[in-house]
């Protein structure tokens, strides 16, 4: 039987650039109803999550609402009552993934017609995105958007309820929603979000549209937070901000992102981290800081993105190449054994070979210890979109495999110089291939694998270097005798 389309709200970009004058914060207690419990009560969930490490804190933020209706979290998807697909729209290979797996879903759906499929995140913050859905992929249920996770309990019973496809995708971001419920993924280490949105506005960037303009969280709440996971024995905190030091701008006077990790170092946590710097907001405060704790990770990720200045101008990133070089710098002077990672961007509209050489250069001079590199990929309504484009395809992926070369290079020679040193490693699990074998990521966050026992998972140990595979070390567990 063919359901009928109910459409609550459907995305507008005009909408989402707008910022609320004055955020309102909620704490939201899930009281799902008797319905609910009845309906999903001992049935099961599957999560699949693309993109960043938000939409992983959101999906465990799904997953505890889930769990709340008694619903147990399942890895295979063919033995799934609800699916859910949390999207990522950042670049378009991420939107094709998306794509083929909904198209995957047909026949599970055509197999058990009450399979309930649900696909949110970034990507359904995009009109054409939430046409297509509807058009092309029959097979989805509900479709609702990044501000709207509070909402889901709601619109997954308006689903079920009313047998509809249900769109209810909100753009205007303006308030915060404490919710308690979380199913985290892993023991030992969390994510916490300190601010949602951004007000940067990167000429090529779609996340502003998609996240909503800059909301940061009251510090009484992130602190309480971290001290919940701490009381729960977790080792290891990762601050989450899509520019996450500029929080508090919008809060605070005379409180910022400086004086915030501060604080949550002061709580003992065993390792701090955070996610992800942006260059225009990285005071000498917060060097600081960074350099005062041990406990804070000397591994800073700082996205560069061109090291052009032209280019860096179209993308509207607020600085040039040497005052980024500069930051490096002063970084690398007050913080020992400092590592860096960042994001490249190879072929924005129009770059020239000079300009692509601006990047190689100054990655040259950085010596970045990893990197997230990609091809241009326009996202529809930005401002970049709407530039016309006289770089080939062939052209931008052959600067995309130097690049890539160039990187590779240095991070050997980062990771060579790594052996015949010790390391602390907070040890992650076991080795699928090899069960005498343990995981886990240094101070740098480098992979490190060793032979341990499975007793030692959950704990930070120390492990001796003994081979570079460039992405990833070797290492021997160094006894505490």
């Amino acid at each position: 039987m063919k359901k009928e389309i109910k459409i609550e709200k459907l995305p507008d970009l005009k909408k989402a650039r707008e910022k609320k004058e004055h955020i309102e914060y909620f704490e939201y207690l899930v009281k799902p109803s008797e319905f609910l419990l009845n309906f999903f009560d001992g049935k099961k969930y599957y999560i699949r999550t693309y993109g960043c490490q938000a939409n992983m804190r959101d999906s465990e933020t799904l997953a505890g609402l889930l769990e709340c209706l008694k619903m147990n979290k399942t890895e295979v998807v063919d033995d799934a009552d609800l699916i859910i697909l949390n999207t990522c729209c950042v670049r378009e290979n991420a939107e094709d993934k998306v794509f083929g797996e909904i198209g995957a879903l047909k026949a599970l759906k055509n197999k058990n017609p009450n399979l309930l499929i649900v696909v949110c995140g970034c990507m359904v913050e995009q009109t054409h995105i939430v046409n297509k859905l509807l058009d092309t992929y029959k097979q989805v249920d509900l479709i609702f958007g990044t501000h709207d996770i509070y909402n889901f309990l709601n619109l997954l019973e308006q689903t079920v309820k009313e047998n509809v496809r249900l769109v209810d995708v909100t753009s205007s971001a303006g308030d915060v929603y404490e919710i308690s419920q979380s199913a985290r993924d892993d023991k030992f280490k969390a994510f916490v979000n300190v601010s949602y949105g951004c007000d940067k506005f990167c000429s090529y960037c779609i996340v502003p549209y998609t996240r909503g303009r800059e909301r940061s969280r009251r510090k009484e709440d992130i602190l309480c937070e971290v001290n919940r996971l701490l009381e729960k024995g977790y080792l290891e905190i990762t601050l989450l901000g899509q520019n996450v030091n500029s929080y508090g701008k919008d809060l605070y006077e005379d409180y910022d992102f400086s004086n915030l990790l501060e604080d949550v170092a002061k709580t003992g946590v065993k390792r701090l981290r955070f996610l992800t710097s942006h260059p225009w907001d990285f005071n000498d405060k917060m060097i600081d800081v960074i350099s005062k704790y041990d406990n804070i990770m000397k591994y800073i990720h700082l996205p560069v993105q061109s090291g052009s200045d032209s280019i860096l101008r179209s993308m509207n990133r607020r600085y040039t190449s040497k005052q980024y070089l500069d930051l490096v710098n002063k970084l690398k002077e007050k913080i020992p054994n400092l590592a860096l990672s960042t994001d490249i961007i190879v072929g924005f509209p129009n770059e020239s070979d000079e300009e692509f050489e601006d990047t190689i250069k100054l990655v040259k001079e950085v010596k970045y210890d990893s990197a997230f590199t990609f091809i241009y990929s326009p996202r529809v309504g930005t401002p970049a979109a709407k530039i016309k484009d006289n770089v080939t395809s062939k052209e931008k992926s052959i600067r995309f495999t130097r690049l890539v070369k160039e990187l590779e290079k240095i991070i050997e020679e980062k990771s060579n110089a790594m052996v015949g040193k010790v390391f602390d490693v907070l040890v992650e699990g076991v080795s699928k291939k090899n069960s005498d074998v343990l995981s886990g990521y240094n101070q740098n966050n480098k992979l490190v694998n060793f032979k341990g026992d499975p007793s030692l998972i959950g704990k930070i140990v120390n492990v001796k270097i003994i081979e570079s595979h460039t992405y990833s070390l070797i290492g021997e567990l160094v006894s505490d005798d």
